[in-house]
């Protein structure tokens, strides 16, 4: 990274920067908790809710990070990206989908945040020019330490 005097989502490892933005989205306020965040299954494939508190920063945190990557997707191919193998006791496991109404929730937030938007002329969300440059900011952080 040398001459570089910053740097974008794609340059800073996958895990740290997820992480530094669901703490930057939790210490913003600006999501807020639904009430049933912690009695609900993040899917049909689950047997039980999330064990990490801040699941729900980490899930808006990751779908922030693939609109950035790759906009123009919309709610259906998020449920097929955190969807998951489900256990059905002596037969095969068979794909199931994560649940639509978090991904959902999650991406209505994230607008009323400005990071992502619809656009009228294409599908899917996009990320804004904000939220490039609110995710590029704390990727550069990242990358400085």
């Amino acid at each position: 990274m040398s001459g570089k005097t910053g740097a974008t989502v794609k340059d800073v490892p996958i895990d740290v920067f997820i992480a530094a933005l669901a703490s930057h989205l939790k210490k913003s306020g600006k999501i807020q908790l639904p009430e049933w965040h912690d009695i609900v299954k993040t899917g049909t494939h689950k047997e039980m809710c999330p064990q990490n508190p801040d699941w729900y920063f980490v899930r808006a945190a990751s779908l922030a990070r693939k609109v950035y990557l790759r906009g123009g997707q919309g709610v259906g191919l998020y449920t097929r990206t955190y969807g998951g193998s489900a256990s059905r006791g002596a037969k095969t496991e068979r794909f199931h989908q994560a649940n639509k109404g978090i991904i959902r929730h999650i991406l209505q937030q994230l607008e009323e945040m400005d990071l992502v938007a619809k656009r009228k002329d294409k599908k899917g969300r996009w990320v804004t020019k904000n939220g490039q440059r609110q995710l590029d900011t704390i990727a550069s952080q990242i990358a400085r330490a």
